[in-house]
């Protein structure tokens, strides 16, 4: 039976909801250190539910926080039960989604996950995989996992926007163009945005190229569908 993630929620500023923002958050955080981005995202997104979940498991860095699965080279883990880990949040996280639509009454097409580091990369890993293409994917200072199995395990292709940061300690800004060739070779409409002189956190410039990116993709609230 697959496990279920706690999560906090957000309803739709209009009350009318037409779409779904999933946030996912990065190692050793949890779901609330995203949620806040909706009090920004919800007077352009008004009829936007958004929804922020908390990693599957405890973090092996981080006794106060989650992680989706584990990292060997900051918190010991072995590449096996990274491996496994990746396996089991890819399922959790598919089943999540798959649940918070059928509660709000929506289809793919009204759902975009925002990710922050490891939330980015789970979230771009899993949306690849779905059955039917989201409405959009972000992905903040993330990198694209495992690239060699997309060609063998594509079967959807969201458009992405990467934005990162071009000082960023953590995750190596190399990441995002090594991240968006393989994603063009691999046929998907992907944007860019660097946030100059930003290390590895969310400025306000790469939040706002973000927001336009969602309005132009999600339903309602305005947008223009590309």
């Amino acid at each position: 039976m697959t496990r279920q993630l706690k999560f906090a929620r957000r309803a739709a500023k209009s009350g009318r909801a037409t779409s779904l923002v999933v946030f996912v958050h990065g190692y050793g955080a949890d779901g609330a250190d995203l949620l806040g981005l909706a009090d920004v995202m919800a007077a352009a997104l008004p009829d936007t539910v958004f929804v922020a979940p908390d990693g599957p498991e405890p973090c092996a860095g981080n006794p106060f926080g989650r992680q989706w699965f584990s990292i060997p080279w900051l918190d010991g883990s072995s590449p096996v039960e990274a491996a496994m880990g990746l396996a089991a949040a890819t399922d959790v996280l598919g089943a999540f989604l798959d649940a918070r639509l059928t509660d709000e009454g929506l289809g793919p097409e009204a759902l975009a996950l925002v990710g922050f580091s490891q939330g980015a990369m789970i979230g771009l890993h899993v949306a690849v995989r779905r059955a039917v293409a989201v409405a959009a994917v972000v992905s903040f200072s993330g990198r694209l996992l495992a690239p060699e199995r997309l060609a063998t395990e594509l079967r959807a292709r969201p458009p992405v926007l990467l934005v990162h940061g071009d000082a960023d300690p953590v995750v190596p800004f190399a990441d995002m163009a090594s991240a968006a060739d393989a994603l063009v070779q691999a046929g998907f409409s992907v944007e860019g945005h660097v946030m100059h002189g930003v290390g590895h956190g969310i400025a306000p410039d790469g939040l706002a190229v973000a927001l336009a990116f969602l309005r132009a993709r999600l339903p309602g609230s305005g947008s223009v569908r590309r």
